[in-house]
């Protein structure tokens, strides 16, 4: 498996600090980012996966904890639009240039406007996909945010 990824050169571009964890990558897992999360034995709340989404027909990113799920309204309403839909899978491959399991915020074809939820920026360092299945980046959640642009917004849906 290589390190060397668009989304490591890009954190490597901006000078953010990481550091790179590979762990064994389950295609049949039901839940990928819980299993990235017990297979480097880390807490859930710190893995966070990467979604693609549409807002009002365009598409946007958003980075949740991997024990959670995303609110469609607050998500609309993190962009100002008046709909949120999950991306389609072969759309998200093609808008991202990453294979699904294998999606990074970071060093995607185009970058897309992108919101963290707010809950993971109390936390001092939380892994992100690293741009390819079974690779992930550790990082400071305020190094993520800047490295991306993105907004903080809470978007994760009631328990």
């Amino acid at each position: 498996m290589s390190k060397n990824t668009r989304a490591t050169q890009t954190l490597e571009k901006t000078g953010i600090t990481f550091t790179v964890h590979t762990y064994d990558y389950d295609p049949n897992a039901e839940r990928v980012g819980l299993q990235a999360a017990e297979a480097i034995g880390e807490e859930p709340h710190r893995v966070l996966k990467t979604l693609m989404a549409e807002v009002d027909g365009k598409p946007v990113c958003v980075v949740v904890p991997s024990d959670r799920e995303v609110s469609m309204k607050k998500l609309a309403a993190a962009f100002g639009g008046k709909s949120a839909a999950m991306m389609k899978p072969a759309l998200a491959e093609k808008a991202t240039g990453y294979v699904v399991g294998g999606i990074s915020p970071f060093g995607q074809k185009k970058q897309v406007p992108t919101a963290i939820e707010e809950a993971a920026m109390n936390e001092p360092l939380v892994y992100m996909n690293g741009g390819q299945r079974g690779l992930q980046v550790r990082l400071a959640p305020t190094d993520a945010q800047r490295a991306l642009n993105a907004i903080i917004a809470s978007v994760i849906a009631e328990r």
